[in-house]
């Protein structure tokens, strides 16, 4: 109880993330935005890894896990705010926390660690309808949101992936071990690509309201939420712990309509509705986890 407790504190920090990013975008480009708060949330788990954590990590891990931070926090966030720039956030509130799970099961069941039942195979068939009812009921923003939905999408596959990959290494190591490391990589990849722009920033105007929200953005939605969610998935597995994420379309759109004043169409929201129930059929029950033995695991990354 207590590990689902904390999955949904992280889907509430995620959901209100989307609306939180698209201000920050509004005021630096996407590529600075990504950088600032993984930047941040890169320094607040070093600092907190440094005093929590003092088994060293092997260079062989370390090598792993750069490469998951590559995936998890550089190519998703690339993808994320780049969307936020194109499309309302809270499409993306929407499409990623649903499509995530879906893709979680579809793979991990490619790849021999579940079995799909009937149930399952129908939820994925319902997802993918959905998905395509609410693409279709898209309205206003032109091929500009639909680009921006499509990269939402990539960035929901990077988040699957991610999820997946990460497994064997919480076999063996720390979440936090895992989530700092991966950040800090991900973190230098992003600012290698936010450099070019600090240039075109007018640094003063950006006030105290806007470094606030790069601190909450950092330590909360970030640092401690990216914790969370590893130390879940190392107690109930990857499918378990992503099917969570059907909590955050809920406080996503709330924060959407909150901050920004966004909504989604009707049609989008059959479509939502669609993706859900399918997202749940396909996840919750609709697959058989297989065990397998440490090393197999292992030798599947």
């Amino acid at each position: 109880m207590r590990t689902y407790l904390m999955l949904v504190l992280v889907m509430a920090f995620w959901g209100s993330a989307f609306a939180l990013s698209k201000v920050a975008v509004h005021d630096v480009p996407p590529q600075v935005a990504s950088f600032f708060r993984f930047g941040l949330g890169a320094v607040v788990l070093l600092v907190l890894h440094s005093v929590l954590v003092r088994k060293r990590t092997a260079g062989k891990d370390l090598g792993k896990i750069a490469g998951l931070g590559m995936v998890g926090m550089f190519a998703y966030n690339s993808c994320f705010f780049l969307a936020l720039s194109l499309a309302p956030s809270a499409d993306g509130s929407v499409i990623i926390p649903v499509s995530s799970p879906v893709i979680t099961v579809a793979v991990t069941a490619l790849m021999g660690r579940r079995r799909l039942t009937v149930r399952a195979v129908s939820g994925l068939g319902i997802a993918v309808a959905g998905a395509a009812v609410f693409f279709a009921g898209i309205t206003g923003g032109g091929s500009g949101r639909i680009l921006g939905d499509l990269l939402f999408l990539a960035a929901a596959c990077c988040w699957a992936t991610y999820t997946i990959c990460g497994v064997p290494l919480l076999g063996r190591l720390p979440a936090l071990t895992v989530t700092t490391f991966a950040a800090a990589a991900g973190a230098l990849g992003l600012g290698a690509l936010a450099v070019p722009f600090f240039g075109g920033i007018d640094w003063s105007a950006l006030d105290a309201g806007f470094w606030l929200n790069q601190a909450y953005l950092a330590t909360l939605p970030t640092a401690l939420a990216y914790v969370m969610y590893y130390q879940a998935v190392g107690r109930v597995g990857p499918a378990t712990a992503s099917s969570a994420m059907f909590l955050v379309p809920v406080f996503g759109l709330l924060g959407s309509w909150i901050v920004l004043g966004e909504s989604i169409t009707p049609v989008q929201a059959v479509g939502a509705a669609g993706m859900l129930a399918g997202a749940w059929l396909a996840t919750v029950g609709g697959a058989v986890r297989k065990r397998h033995p440490a090393h197999v695991v292992s030798a599947s990354v």
